[in-house]
């Protein structure tokens, strides 16, 4: 979106996005889809000010983006932002109330998210090196999905990873990792992550340029990009015969459905993800179905009663 200086709508945006960068911090991502979502209420407010929108054409404003297909989610997401968008403008006495205070989104079916199976994971890590001719990329790729299925970081926490993390995994077995909202956590990190850490650090030094601080970095000897370790992710999963395509989220969708089956402890996987809500996290206990019904039968006490009857 470019404001122009005849549209004050498009210059009341332009200052709060300004706002958001400067004041809040936002990232460039964040930044991007707030633009996004206020491009479409510019939109709807097709030249009226922003003050003479009321709840009514909000609705009206929402019905047709659901009725083009918009998802439940991505329409909260834009009232989110159009919400705070209006609680800025009454700040700055640019609006006397927020029309979308009482709209809440369509709701939309749930989607599962992605996750590989145990098996599935360990096929995934296993023949490390066959991507690329250079032994020092295929350490790296190591190291990183290691790491990734590990812990269950996200892409950016991975990517913004330095080499003075290494001191805490290697010492300590845990890495502390700054995620959404610049909200520090400290999670742990595995044995086998460790053992391909420790074998990227020794080779590192000859393909990182000189005074380069991320950990892990690329050809050229510069921190890697999240766009690359998307693509050498997927020729890994190519190569090691997955019809699927293999996303970098779903080693972090994996990491935190394996954890869940072997543990149970719904708090504990909240806090290595990084979730603000545990609602976000028990999305994962509807993963494996089969594996809880398997607990079930071998645990109840009804459960193994039904299978004496049976051999009865």
């Amino acid at each position: 979106m470019t404001a122009q200086n005849s549209d004050p709508n498009a210059l009341l945006v332009a200052t709060y996005l300004a706002y958001l960068s400067g004041q809040r911090r936002q990232s460039v991502n964040t930044l991007t889809s707030y633009a996004h979502d206020l491009d479409r209420l510019l939109a709807a407010a097709d030249g009226q000010a922003f003050d003479r929108l009321d709840a009514l054409a909000i609705r009206r404003q929402i019905a047709i983006l659901h009725a083009k297909g918009l998802s439940g989610r991505s329409l909260a997401r834009m009232l989110s932002a159009w919400r705070g968008f209006y609680k800025w403008l009454q700040w700055e006495g640019k609006a006397k109330q927020n029309p979308c205070l009482d709209i809440r989104a369509p709701k939309s079916a749930r989607r599962l998210p992605d996750a590989l199976s145990v098996e599935e994971s360990g096929g995934l890590m296993a023949d490390a090196g066959h991507e690329d001719d250079d032994e020092r990329l295929a350490l790296r790729d190591c190291a990183m999905f290691e790491l990734f299925y590990s812990s269950g970081l996200r892409l950016a926490e991975l990517a913004s990873l330095n080499l003075d993390a290494l001191d805490g995994i290697l010492a300590e077995g845990e890495v502390r990792v700054t995620g959404k909202r610049s909200k520090t956590r400290i999670v742990p990190v595995g044995g086998k992550a460790r053992e391909a850490l420790d074998a990227w650090v020794q080779v590192r030094a000859s393909l990182a340029a000189p005074d380069e601080a991320a950990l892990f970095v690329s050809r050229r000897g510069t921190r890697i990009s999240m766009r690359m370790i998307q693509k050498r992710l997927d020729l890994r999963a190519l190569k090691n015969g997955f019809s699927t395509h293999v996303h970098p989220h779903m080693l972090r969708h994996s990491f935190a459905s394996h954890m869940l089956q072997s543990s149970g402890d719904l708090r504990a996987v909240q806090e290595m993800l990084g979730h603000n809500s545990i609602a976000s996290t028990q999305v994962y206990t509807h993963l494996d179905f089969q594996h809880l019904s398997a607990v079930y039968d071998k645990a109840h006490p009804r459960a193994r009663r039904r299978d004496s009857g049976k051999q009865e």
